[in-house]
């Protein structure tokens, strides 16, 4: 009877002491992941922490651009109207003052 309680007394410390051993690598790889969290965190803190003023800046600059694009925009239309009435006054001129064609001994204005 003895030798039972002895054989049941070690089996049972037997899977008690896998079971602190699995325990203890469990302990260890959560320790790892632990570890590899606090550095992720402090990097993505580190690129983050700067995000909101990036962003600002972000927003000022399209603004600026912006800005340039809306003045760039007048004179190109201002450039158009130029052009069309350059245009405009070729024709015109084209119209009333037709080209003379000079022959030999000749004057004569073409239509």
């Amino acid at each position: 009877m003895v030798i039972l309680v002895i054989l049941v007394n070690t089996l049972i410390s037997l899977i008690l002491f896998y079971v602190a051993w699995r325990v203890w690598q469990l302990k260890q790889q959560l320790a790892y992941i632990a570890d590899k969290l606090t550095v992720y965190e402090s990097f993505t803190h580190a690129a983050l922490n700067k995000a909101p003023e990036n962003i600002y800046l972000s927003q000022e600059n399209i603004y600026n651009l912006r800005q340039k694009n809306q003045a760039l925009q007048i004179q190109i239309q201002q450039v158009q109207q130029i052009i069309s009435l350059l245009l405009l006054g070729q024709q015109i001129w084209q119209r009333y003052f037709p080209r003379l064609e000079l022959t030999p001994g000749k004057k004569t204005v073409a239509k």
